[in-house]
């Protein structure tokens, strides 16, 4: 097991190792995995460089298939996401794919992969973790709080994307940077992130990615009906139908009792 496997309670920014030195380093046998262990899982994150970009794909399927399963923080999520992050700037990914993947290269689905992770640890999930399981839900979670602290040296990592000359990569960068400005170390980066969410507003069709920077910009206290579009209003206003239907149907199950329902 590398031993930066945990991090402190104010982690550095800059603590991300070399991506060789976790390959070489970790006791991937010894990790958890959704099926089982992480003994395949530094043969498949080496071949995410490899030249041929069909390779990259298919490795990026093995290796990241195995930690991503149920919204779930794994034993091997932590040194898989520093690893990801450790690759981002290398040769292998920042030239760009061809043929089959050009549409959507290797470093857009790394950077969707941490962005899901980083949700998957964010705030909202310990808030629901709390509620379901008691105060010492994080505290108990040791691969969910190991992830959480890893955050400044993840986004130091995606931040330099940020202004990528791909518009792909621009906008997947600022989906993953958002939950992972959360920590209390990144604060003072939410004003910046407040401008390329601007940005993707202006300039993105993108479901999935202009709801994220929506709620975020919610959440971080700003006004959001002057950058709604009307599809992000429909949207919007499908949700609430949705959860008001779901609040009913739950309200018709208990039929009003105090007791629980029969199964």
């Amino acid at each position: 097991m590398a031993k930066n496997r945990r991090q402190t309670e104010k982690p550095n920014p800059n603590a991300l190792p070399n991506y060789q030195g976790l390959l070489d380093g970790t006791d991937w046998l010894s990790l958890a995995t959704a099926c089982g262990t992480g003994e395949s899982l530094p043969a498949a994150l080496a071949r995410l460089l490899d030249p041929d970009p069909v390779v990259r794909k298919a490795a990026a399927k093995e290796a990241l298939g195995q930690v991503t399963h149920q919204n779930t923080i794994y034993e091997a999520t932590v040194p898989v996401a520093q690893f990801i992050a450790a690759i981002l700037d290398h040769p292998a990914i920042t030239t760009g794919d061809i043929g089959q993947d050009a549409v959507h290269p290797t470093l857009v689905g790394l950077l969707e992969w941490l962005s899901d992770t980083a949700y998957d640890a964010d705030d909202e999930r310990v808030a629901i973790g709390e509620r379901l399981y008691g105060a010492r839900f994080l505290h108990e979670h040791d691969e969910m709080r190991a992830f959480r602290d890893l955050r400044p040296a993840i986004f130091c990592a995606v931040h330099p994307l940020l202004r990528h000359e791909s518009a792909e990569v621009r906008d997947a960068a600022l989906v993953a940077a958002v939950p992972l400005a959360e920590h209390p170390l990144l604060a003072e980066h939410r004003g910046e992130l407040v401008g390329h969410a601007h940005r993707l507003l202006d300039t993105s069709s993108d479901r999935h990615n202009r709801d994220r920077v929506l709620d975020a910009l919610e959440a971080w206290g700003h006004e959001t009906s002057d950058l709604e579009n009307a599809a992000d209003i429909a949207a919007r206003e499908r949700y609430a139908r949705l959860m008001a239907e779901r609040a009913s149907l739950e309200g018709d199950w208990t039929g009003g009792c105090s007791e629980d329902p029969p199964f």
